[in-house]
Protein backbone atom coordinates (compact mmCIF):
# COMPACT_ATOMS: atom_id res chain seq x y z
CA UNK A 1 0.00 0.00 0.00
CA UNK A 2 1.56 3.08 -1.22
CA UNK A 3 2.23 6.14 1.73
CA UNK A 4 0.08 9.03 1.80
CA UNK A 5 1.16 11.89 0.42
CA UNK A 6 2.12 14.81 2.23
CA UNK A 7 0.58 18.36 1.85
CA UNK A 8 3.06 20.18 0.03
CA UNK A 9 4.43 23.57 2.01
CA UNK A 10 1.64 26.34 1.12
CA UNK A 11 3.91 29.13 -0.36
CA UNK A 12 3.84 33.15 0.22
CA UNK A 13 0.92 34.59 -1.35
CA UNK A 14 1.25 37.12 -4.31
CA UNK A 15 0.90 40.24 -2.56
CA UNK A 16 4.04 39.40 -0.23
CA UNK A 17 6.11 39.06 -3.70
CA UNK A 18 4.82 41.90 -5.20
CA UNK A 19 5.40 44.21 -1.76
CA UNK A 20 8.81 42.55 -2.08
CA UNK A 21 9.71 43.85 -5.87
CA UNK A 22 8.09 47.14 -4.66
CA UNK A 23 10.11 47.14 -2.18
CA UNK A 24 13.04 46.83 -4.27
CA UNK A 25 12.29 49.53 -6.71
CA UNK A 26 11.83 52.03 -4.04
CA UNK A 27 15.37 51.51 -2.06
CA UNK A 28 16.53 51.33 -5.96
CA UNK A 29 14.92 54.79 -6.04
CA UNK A 30 16.49 55.86 -2.88
CA UNK A 31 19.58 55.05 -3.11
CA UNK A 32 20.05 56.00 -6.08
CA UNK A 33 20.63 59.66 -4.84
CA UNK A 34 21.36 59.60 -1.23
CA UNK A 35 24.83 59.02 -1.42
CA UNK A 36 25.08 62.49 -3.75
CA UNK A 37 22.04 64.79 -2.34
CA UNK A 38 24.74 66.69 -0.05
CA UNK A 39 27.48 66.60 -3.26
CA UNK A 40 24.56 67.86 -5.39
CA UNK A 41 23.03 70.94 -3.29
CA UNK A 42 26.60 71.69 -2.67
CA UNK A 43 27.13 72.53 -6.60
CA UNK A 44 24.01 73.76 -6.63
CA UNK A 45 24.91 77.08 -5.06
CA UNK A 46 23.91 75.86 -1.11
CA UNK A 47 26.90 76.73 0.48
CA UNK A 48 28.64 74.54 3.66
CA UNK A 49 25.92 73.97 5.88
CA UNK A 50 22.40 74.02 3.43
CA UNK A 51 23.17 70.59 1.78
CA UNK A 52 23.48 68.60 5.19
CA UNK A 53 21.36 70.30 7.12
CA UNK A 54 18.37 69.62 4.34
CA UNK A 55 19.79 66.18 3.71
CA UNK A 56 19.11 65.65 7.66
CA UNK A 57 15.77 66.98 7.43
CA UNK A 58 14.79 64.41 4.51
CA UNK A 59 16.21 61.62 6.40
CA UNK A 60 13.93 62.93 9.65
CA UNK A 61 10.66 63.22 7.39
CA UNK A 62 11.05 59.94 6.55
CA UNK A 63 11.90 58.38 9.77
CA UNK A 64 9.13 60.33 11.73
CA UNK A 65 6.01 60.62 9.92
CA UNK A 66 5.33 56.95 9.18
CA UNK A 67 4.36 57.23 13.24
CA UNK A 68 0.96 59.23 11.36
CA UNK A 69 1.34 57.82 7.33
CA UNK A 70 1.37 54.17 8.86
CA UNK A 71 -2.35 55.18 10.74
CA UNK A 72 -3.38 56.50 7.47
CA UNK A 73 -2.77 53.61 5.72
CA UNK A 74 -4.42 51.41 8.04
CA UNK A 75 -7.13 53.67 7.36
CA UNK A 76 -7.69 53.52 3.66
CA UNK A 77 -5.68 50.39 2.33
CA UNK A 78 -2.36 49.72 1.44
CA UNK A 79 -2.94 49.99 -2.17
CA UNK A 80 -4.35 53.29 -2.36
CA UNK A 81 -1.26 54.90 0.30
CA UNK A 82 1.52 52.94 -1.78
CA UNK A 83 -0.21 54.42 -5.26
CA UNK A 84 -0.16 58.24 -3.59
CA UNK A 85 3.16 57.27 -1.87
CA UNK A 86 4.70 56.60 -5.41
CA UNK A 87 3.47 59.15 -7.20
CA UNK A 88 4.72 62.13 -4.59
CA UNK A 89 8.17 60.41 -4.89
CA UNK A 90 8.42 60.38 -8.86
CA UNK A 91 7.48 64.03 -8.28
CA UNK A 92 9.81 65.04 -5.47
CA UNK A 93 13.15 63.33 -7.42
CA UNK A 94 12.10 65.18 -10.29
CA UNK A 95 11.61 68.43 -9.14
CA UNK A 96 15.19 67.62 -7.18
CA UNK A 97 16.46 67.80 -10.51
CA UNK A 98 14.49 70.62 -12.39
CA UNK A 99 16.93 73.46 -11.04
CA UNK A 100 19.54 72.26 -13.65
CA UNK A 101 16.64 70.51 -16.41
CA UNK A 102 14.02 73.09 -16.41
CA UNK A 103 15.15 76.10 -14.26
CA UNK A 104 18.60 77.10 -15.75
CA UNK A 105 21.17 76.19 -13.10
CA UNK A 106 24.32 74.58 -13.58
CA UNK A 107 26.42 72.42 -10.96
CA UNK A 108 29.31 74.28 -10.00
CA UNK A 109 32.46 71.82 -10.23
CA UNK A 110 33.79 73.44 -6.74
CA UNK A 111 31.86 73.27 -3.60
CA UNK A 112 31.82 77.16 -2.39
CA UNK A 113 31.00 78.10 1.04
CA UNK A 114 28.26 80.88 0.39
CA UNK A 115 24.68 80.12 -0.57
CA UNK A 116 24.49 81.81 -3.96
CA UNK A 117 21.52 79.96 -5.14
CA UNK A 118 17.91 81.64 -5.67
CA UNK A 119 14.70 81.33 -5.19
CA UNK A 120 14.11 79.49 -8.27
CA UNK A 121 16.69 76.48 -7.02
CA UNK A 122 15.63 76.53 -3.37
CA UNK A 123 11.84 76.17 -3.68
CA UNK A 124 11.74 73.31 -5.81
CA UNK A 125 14.33 71.25 -3.98
CA UNK A 126 12.94 72.15 -0.56
CA UNK A 127 8.97 71.32 -1.94
CA UNK A 128 11.10 67.73 -3.51
CA UNK A 129 12.13 66.89 -0.03
CA UNK A 130 8.63 67.31 1.26
CA UNK A 131 7.72 65.14 -1.26
CA UNK A 132 9.89 62.24 -0.77
CA UNK A 133 9.60 62.55 2.87
CA UNK A 134 6.28 62.62 3.13
CA UNK A 135 6.22 59.47 -0.02
CA UNK A 136 8.55 57.44 1.60
CA UNK A 137 7.13 57.50 4.99
CA UNK A 138 3.74 55.84 3.21
CA UNK A 139 6.27 53.29 2.06
CA UNK A 140 7.80 51.96 5.40
CA UNK A 141 5.07 50.82 6.79
CA UNK A 142 2.51 49.23 4.08
CA UNK A 143 5.14 47.18 2.70
CA UNK A 144 6.45 45.84 5.94
CA UNK A 145 3.02 45.43 7.35
CA UNK A 146 2.19 43.69 3.77
CA UNK A 147 5.25 41.37 4.81
CA UNK A 148 3.69 40.57 8.14
CA UNK A 149 0.10 40.29 7.28
CA UNK A 150 1.49 37.80 4.87
CA UNK A 151 3.94 35.74 6.33
CA UNK A 152 1.58 33.03 7.56
CA UNK A 153 3.46 31.66 10.43
CA UNK A 154 6.65 32.28 9.04
CA UNK A 155 7.75 35.73 10.00
CA UNK A 156 11.24 35.15 10.47
CA UNK A 157 11.53 33.97 6.84
CA UNK A 158 9.52 36.40 5.26
CA UNK A 159 11.66 39.57 7.38
CA UNK A 160 14.34 37.69 5.86
CA UNK A 161 13.67 37.97 2.73
CA UNK A 162 12.39 41.41 2.93
CA UNK A 163 15.41 42.47 4.42
CA UNK A 164 17.64 40.90 1.68
CA UNK A 165 15.47 42.59 -0.69
CA UNK A 166 16.14 46.07 0.24
CA UNK A 167 19.91 45.43 0.47
CA UNK A 168 19.82 44.12 -3.31
CA UNK A 169 17.28 47.38 -4.03
CA UNK A 170 20.04 49.53 -2.49
CA UNK A 171 22.47 47.97 -5.01
CA UNK A 172 20.67 48.16 -7.55
CA UNK A 173 19.93 51.61 -6.95
CA UNK A 174 23.71 52.62 -6.71
CA UNK A 175 24.77 50.50 -9.53
CA UNK A 176 22.19 51.91 -12.26
CA UNK A 177 22.85 55.91 -11.18
CA UNK A 178 26.94 55.12 -11.45
CA UNK A 179 26.13 54.31 -14.95
CA UNK A 180 23.70 56.63 -15.75
CA UNK A 181 25.64 59.63 -14.29
CA UNK A 182 29.01 58.75 -15.24
CA UNK A 183 28.03 57.80 -19.09
CA UNK A 184 26.46 61.04 -19.56
CA UNK A 185 28.35 62.91 -17.14
CA UNK A 186 25.27 64.56 -15.49
CA UNK A 187 25.20 64.54 -11.78
CA UNK A 188 21.46 65.74 -11.95
CA UNK A 189 20.32 62.24 -13.75
CA UNK A 190 20.77 60.60 -10.85
CA UNK A 191 17.36 61.69 -9.69
CA UNK A 192 15.88 60.88 -12.82
CA UNK A 193 16.95 56.97 -12.17
CA UNK A 194 15.44 57.79 -8.65
CA UNK A 195 11.95 59.05 -10.50
CA UNK A 196 11.94 55.97 -13.38
CA UNK A 197 12.82 53.38 -10.32
CA UNK A 198 9.17 55.59 -8.86
CA UNK A 199 7.32 54.71 -11.69
CA UNK A 200 8.06 51.15 -12.24
CA UNK A 201 7.52 50.86 -8.36
CA UNK A 202 4.02 52.45 -9.32
CA UNK A 203 3.22 50.26 -12.31
CA UNK A 204 3.76 47.25 -10.42
CA UNK A 205 1.24 48.58 -7.27
CA UNK A 206 -1.22 49.26 -9.70
CA UNK A 207 -1.39 46.06 -12.07
CA UNK A 208 -0.30 43.41 -9.63
CA UNK A 209 0.10 44.25 -6.29
CA UNK A 210 -3.69 43.51 -4.15
CA UNK A 211 -4.13 44.75 0.17
CA UNK A 212 -2.84 41.23 1.76
CA UNK A 213 -6.73 41.20 3.33
CA UNK A 214 -7.91 40.81 -0.23
CA UNK A 215 -5.64 37.41 -0.22
CA UNK A 216 -5.23 36.29 3.20
CA UNK A 217 -8.47 37.14 4.54
CA UNK A 218 -10.17 39.98 7.20
CA UNK A 219 -9.22 38.24 9.91
CA UNK A 220 -5.81 39.06 9.33
CA UNK A 221 -5.99 42.64 9.60
CA UNK A 222 -3.47 43.83 12.39
CA UNK A 223 -3.82 47.81 13.53
CA UNK A 224 -7.45 48.74 14.64
CA UNK A 225 -8.05 52.46 13.02
CA UNK A 226 -6.80 55.24 15.22
CA UNK A 227 -7.66 58.90 15.17
CA UNK A 228 -5.24 62.07 14.75
CA UNK A 229 -6.01 62.90 18.86
CA UNK A 230 -5.25 59.39 19.54
CA UNK A 231 -2.09 59.20 17.48
CA UNK A 232 -0.96 62.27 19.42
CA UNK A 233 -2.42 61.02 22.74
CA UNK A 234 -0.16 57.53 22.24
CA UNK A 235 3.19 59.79 21.06
CA UNK A 236 2.57 61.35 24.78
CA UNK A 237 1.84 58.31 26.47
CA UNK A 238 5.17 56.74 25.30
CA UNK A 239 7.42 60.19 25.45
CA UNK A 240 6.30 60.56 29.25
CA UNK A 241 7.68 56.59 29.94
CA UNK A 242 10.92 57.98 31.26
CA UNK A 243 12.81 54.47 30.60
CA UNK A 244 11.69 54.04 26.87
CA UNK A 245 12.64 58.34 26.42
CA UNK A 246 15.82 57.82 27.91
CA UNK A 247 16.49 54.62 25.33
CA UNK A 248 15.63 57.33 22.42
CA UNK A 249 18.26 59.53 23.63
CA UNK A 250 20.84 57.08 24.23
CA UNK A 251 20.55 55.32 21.15
CA UNK A 252 20.32 58.11 18.90
CA UNK A 253 24.17 58.25 18.65
CA UNK A 254 24.64 55.33 17.26
CA UNK A 255 22.13 56.93 13.82
CA UNK A 256 23.75 60.52 14.04
CA UNK A 257 27.04 58.91 13.35
CA UNK A 258 25.56 56.23 10.49
CA UNK A 259 23.48 59.70 9.24
CA UNK A 260 27.45 61.15 8.22
CA UNK A 261 27.59 58.53 6.00
CA UNK A 262 25.19 60.45 3.73
CA UNK A 263 26.85 63.98 5.25
CA UNK A 264 30.12 64.14 6.23
CA UNK A 265 31.93 61.60 4.32
CA UNK A 266 30.45 62.69 1.05
CA UNK A 267 31.42 65.82 1.90
CA UNK A 268 34.78 65.03 2.71
CA UNK A 269 35.42 63.22 -0.41
CA UNK A 270 34.11 65.38 -2.84
CA UNK A 271 35.84 68.82 -1.23
CA UNK A 272 39.25 67.07 0.69
CA UNK A 273 40.62 63.74 -1.29
CA UNK A 274 38.54 63.39 -5.14
CA UNK A 275 37.26 66.03 -7.77
CA UNK A 276 34.79 63.42 -9.07
CA UNK A 277 34.87 60.84 -5.97
CA UNK A 278 32.29 57.83 -6.77
CA UNK A 279 30.54 57.64 -3.47
CA UNK A 280 27.74 55.68 -5.35
CA UNK A 281 30.40 52.87 -5.94
CA UNK A 282 31.88 53.40 -2.21
CA UNK A 283 29.11 53.48 -0.44
CA UNK A 284 28.15 50.21 -1.99
CA UNK A 285 30.07 48.48 1.35
CA UNK A 286 27.57 49.05 3.61
CA UNK A 287 24.60 46.55 1.40
CA UNK A 288 26.90 43.72 0.27
CA UNK A 289 28.38 44.07 4.36
CA UNK A 290 25.18 42.93 5.12
CA UNK A 291 24.03 40.44 2.37
CA UNK A 292 27.39 38.28 2.82
CA UNK A 293 27.78 38.64 6.59
CA UNK A 294 23.74 38.73 7.72
CA UNK A 295 23.66 35.25 8.41
CA UNK A 296 27.25 34.88 10.13
CA UNK A 297 26.85 37.91 12.79
CA UNK A 298 23.48 36.29 13.04
CA UNK A 299 24.45 32.70 13.90
CA UNK A 300 27.47 33.73 15.95
CA UNK A 301 26.52 36.38 18.14
CA UNK A 302 22.44 35.81 18.18
CA UNK A 303 22.08 34.69 22.07
CA UNK A 304 23.73 38.09 22.92
CA UNK A 305 21.93 39.95 25.25
CA UNK A 306 20.33 43.14 22.84
CA UNK A 307 21.52 45.98 25.12
CA UNK A 308 24.87 44.67 24.77
CA UNK A 309 25.07 44.08 21.21
CA UNK A 310 23.86 47.77 20.69
CA UNK A 311 26.98 48.78 22.40
CA UNK A 312 29.24 46.29 20.38
CA UNK A 313 27.78 48.10 17.06
CA UNK A 314 27.70 51.21 18.62
CA UNK A 315 31.29 50.86 19.46
CA UNK A 316 32.04 49.60 16.24
CA UNK A 317 30.83 52.62 14.46
CA UNK A 318 32.34 54.88 16.52
CA UNK A 319 35.81 52.71 15.44
CA UNK A 320 35.24 53.24 12.15
CA UNK A 321 35.73 57.01 12.44
CA UNK A 322 39.30 56.50 13.29
CA UNK A 323 40.40 54.55 10.61
CA UNK A 324 40.30 57.50 8.66
CA UNK A 325 43.14 59.11 10.74
CA UNK A 326 45.37 56.70 8.65
CA UNK A 327 45.89 58.57 5.41
CA UNK A 328 46.46 61.74 7.04
CA UNK A 329 49.48 60.71 9.12
CA UNK A 330 50.88 57.88 5.99
CA UNK A 331 54.72 58.41 4.70
CA UNK A 332 54.60 59.89 1.69
CA UNK A 333 56.07 56.30 -0.02
CA UNK A 334 53.13 53.83 1.39
CA UNK A 335 50.83 56.55 0.13
CA UNK A 336 52.08 56.54 -3.43
CA UNK A 337 51.66 52.88 -3.25
CA UNK A 338 48.06 53.55 -3.77
CA UNK A 339 47.91 55.78 -6.93
CA UNK A 340 46.20 54.54 -9.93
CA UNK A 341 44.13 52.75 -8.27
CA UNK A 342 41.99 54.91 -5.73
CA UNK A 343 43.23 57.24 -3.41
CA UNK A 344 44.00 56.11 0.28
CA UNK A 345 41.83 58.44 1.54
CA UNK A 346 38.54 57.06 -0.82
CA UNK A 347 40.23 53.60 0.51
CA UNK A 348 39.41 54.42 4.07
CA UNK A 349 35.60 55.68 3.67
CA UNK A 350 34.89 52.44 2.03
CA UNK A 351 36.51 50.78 5.01
CA UNK A 352 34.56 53.42 7.16
CA UNK A 353 31.29 52.44 5.50
CA UNK A 354 31.93 48.64 6.04
CA UNK A 355 32.63 48.74 9.61
CA UNK A 356 29.41 51.61 9.97
CA UNK A 357 27.27 48.22 8.57
CA UNK A 358 28.87 45.71 10.85
CA UNK A 359 27.95 48.00 13.68
CA UNK A 360 24.46 47.97 11.92
CA UNK A 361 24.44 44.47 11.79
CA UNK A 362 24.82 44.54 15.86
CA UNK A 363 22.45 47.01 16.49
CA UNK A 364 19.39 47.81 13.89
CA UNK A 365 17.62 44.40 14.49
CA UNK A 366 18.35 44.36 18.25
CA UNK A 367 16.71 47.92 19.02
CA UNK A 368 13.17 46.63 18.02
CA UNK A 369 13.79 43.40 20.40
CA UNK A 370 15.08 45.70 22.95
CA UNK A 371 12.08 47.91 22.59
CA UNK A 372 9.41 45.22 22.39
CA UNK A 373 11.03 43.83 25.97
CA UNK A 374 11.18 48.03 27.17
CA UNK A 375 7.17 48.12 26.55
CA UNK A 376 4.58 47.34 29.46
CA UNK A 377 2.86 44.50 29.00
CA UNK A 378 0.21 45.33 26.46
CA UNK A 379 1.70 48.08 25.13
CA UNK A 380 4.17 46.25 22.68
CA UNK A 381 2.66 47.42 19.56
CA UNK A 382 2.16 51.03 20.48
CA UNK A 383 5.98 51.23 21.64
CA UNK A 384 7.11 49.70 18.72
CA UNK A 385 5.50 52.52 16.11
CA UNK A 386 7.82 55.07 17.80
CA UNK A 387 10.91 52.65 17.31
CA UNK A 388 12.45 54.49 14.38
CA UNK A 389 12.40 57.70 16.06
CA UNK A 390 16.11 57.33 17.32
CA UNK A 391 16.90 57.46 13.68
CA UNK A 392 14.89 60.66 13.09
CA UNK A 393 16.89 62.22 16.24
CA UNK A 394 20.13 61.14 15.15
CA UNK A 395 19.20 62.51 11.09
CA UNK A 396 17.47 65.76 12.45
CA UNK A 397 20.38 66.63 14.62
CA UNK A 398 23.24 65.02 12.28
CA UNK A 399 22.73 67.26 9.26
CA UNK A 400 23.73 70.45 10.63
CA UNK A 401 26.23 69.03 13.36
CA UNK A 402 27.75 67.04 10.84
CA UNK A 403 28.33 70.07 8.73
CA UNK A 404 29.26 72.12 11.63
CA UNK A 405 32.73 69.61 12.71
CA UNK A 406 33.30 69.08 8.93
CA UNK A 407 33.50 72.96 8.34
CA UNK A 408 34.54 74.59 11.26
CA UNK A 409 37.01 71.50 12.96
CA UNK A 410 38.27 69.54 9.84
CA UNK A 411 38.86 72.32 7.38
CA UNK A 412 39.48 74.71 8.95
CA UNK A 413 42.77 76.80 8.48
CA UNK A 414 42.75 74.55 5.26
CA UNK A 415 44.36 75.76 1.50
CA UNK A 416 42.56 75.76 -1.84
CA UNK A 417 44.24 73.76 -4.44
CA UNK A 418 44.69 74.38 -7.51
CA UNK A 419 42.51 71.40 -8.73
CA UNK A 420 39.96 72.92 -6.24
CA UNK A 421 40.43 70.59 -3.31
CA UNK A 422 41.28 71.28 0.30
CA UNK A 423 44.60 70.73 1.88
CA UNK A 424 43.43 70.31 5.68
CA UNK A 425 45.42 70.69 8.48
CA UNK A 426 47.07 67.75 9.57
CA UNK A 427 45.75 68.24 13.32
CA UNK A 428 42.18 69.88 12.66
CA UNK A 429 41.45 67.32 9.96
CA UNK A 430 42.20 64.49 12.58
CA UNK A 431 40.41 66.65 15.31
CA UNK A 432 37.19 65.96 13.20
CA UNK A 433 37.43 62.20 13.34
CA UNK A 434 38.53 62.19 17.46
CA UNK A 435 35.64 64.46 17.80
CA UNK A 436 32.93 61.99 15.42
CA UNK A 437 34.63 58.58 17.30
CA UNK A 438 34.26 60.62 20.64
CA UNK A 439 30.29 60.77 19.72
CA UNK A 440 30.13 57.25 19.21
CA UNK A 441 31.55 56.66 22.85
CA UNK A 442 29.68 58.41 24.50
CA UNK A 443 26.75 57.14 22.91
CA UNK A 444 28.42 53.71 24.02
CA UNK A 445 29.29 54.66 27.58
CA UNK A 446 25.81 56.33 28.27
CA UNK A 447 24.02 53.30 26.41
CA UNK A 448 26.16 51.32 29.70
CA UNK A 449 25.07 54.05 32.13
CA UNK A 450 21.36 53.29 30.66
CA UNK A 451 21.38 49.50 31.44
CA UNK A 452 22.68 49.30 34.76
CA UNK A 453 20.13 52.46 35.47
CA UNK A 454 17.43 50.09 34.24
CA UNK A 455 18.72 47.18 35.78
CA UNK A 456 18.49 48.94 39.27
CA UNK A 457 14.86 49.94 38.71
CA UNK A 458 12.88 47.04 37.54
CA UNK A 459 9.25 48.07 35.73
Amino acid sequence: MAAPETAPAKGFPRSFWTANVTELFERGAYYAMASFVVIYLGQLGLGDYWPSTLNGLLWTLIYFLPILSGTIADQVGFRKSLLLAFVLLAAGYLLMGWPVWGGGATLSPIVSKEVTAGLGVVAPILLGILLIGVGGSFVKPCISGTVQKTALGKATLGFAIFYMVINIGSLFGRGASYIVRTRLDNLSLIFAVAAVCSLLALLVVLFVYRDPETEVGNGTVGKPRKSAVEILVGMVLVLRNVRFALFLLVSSGFFFLYAQVYNVLPMYLKRVVETNPAVDLYTMANPFVIVFFQLLITRMFGRMRPIRSMIVGIVIIALSMVVNLIPIFMADNVRQAFLGWLPIGSVMIILTVAMIAFGELFTSARTYEYIGALAPKGQEGLFLGYANLPMAIGALIGGPAGAAIFNEIMAKDAKILENGLLELDPVNNALGWIVLMGIGLASAVSMVLYNRWIERRPA
